[in-house]
């Protein structure tokens, strides 16, 4: 599971043979694909006031409604130089997405769409933060920077049903599930490796998987 190979190049000419010989990485030369599907809970009815995904708290765990998982690699996997700044919204006084998976050392910035203050916080471990009160129209769009792997809670001080939840992942490769629980998950370096899918704040499941070069594996989480 090295990180690099030579790759030779040869290029014919009339005169005779050229070579080039060049160090790239092997995620380059080389990717896989996994895809399955992820074994969800049941969808119950949203409330009237929020006919959207949103989280929903039963017995103390935190999951989407409808129910959604994210899949990603577990592994020890090069961090990029950067990373692009992702959003979650106050739309409709709900958090959109409901779920957002990202990498380590990711900004998040959370802008405000609705006509109407929003005050947004967490006192969750992985990220303790508070946005304080801010209009639709603030400028610069208030953020933050997460650091720590773990699940992050999101909450609004002014109104109270609002949730949110960030998972912040020590890997570069993941993917949110469609509703039906169906993943494909592309651009992946081969080897062995753990995949795994986090379904709500309690359940986190995990298959070996062996990915190949140019080959699309197929694994499922009952």
């Amino acid at each position: 599971m090295g990180y690099h190979l030579i790759f030779i190049i040869t290029m014919r000419r009339l005169a005779g043979f050229t070579t080039v010989a060049a160090l790239l990485p092997i995620s380059v030369l080389a990717q896989a694909t996994v895809e399955g599907r992820v074994g969800l809970a049941k969808s119950h009815p949203a409330p009237v006031v929020a006919q959207r995904y949103e989280i929903v708290t039963r017995g103390g765990v935190l999951s989407t409604q409808p129910p959604l998982a994210v899949v990603y690699l577990d592994g020890s996997f090069r961090k990029p130089s950067s990373q692009p700044t992702k959003q979650i919204a106050q739309r409709d006084l709900a958090f959109v997405p409901p779920l957002l998976p990202v990498q380590v050392g990711t900004r998040v910035e959370f802008p405000n769409l609705d006509d109407t203050y929003h005050s947004i916080f967490s006192y969750s471990p992985a990220k303790r933060f508070d946005l304080g009160r801010y209009r639709p129209e603030e400028r610069p769009i208030p953020s933050e920077v997460f650091n720590i792997p773990g699940l992050v809670t999101l909450r609004c001080d002014i109104h109270e049903h609002m949730r949110g939840l960030i998972l912040v992942l020590d890997t570069r490769y993941f993917v949110v599930t469609e509703a039906d629980g169906r993943f494909r998950l592309s651009g992946l370096p081969f080897g062995r490796y753990t995949l795994k899918a986090w379904v709500d704040s309690k359940t986190t499941r995990e298959q070996p998987v062996e990915l190949k070069s140019g080959v699309t594996s197929h694994v499922d989480f009952p």
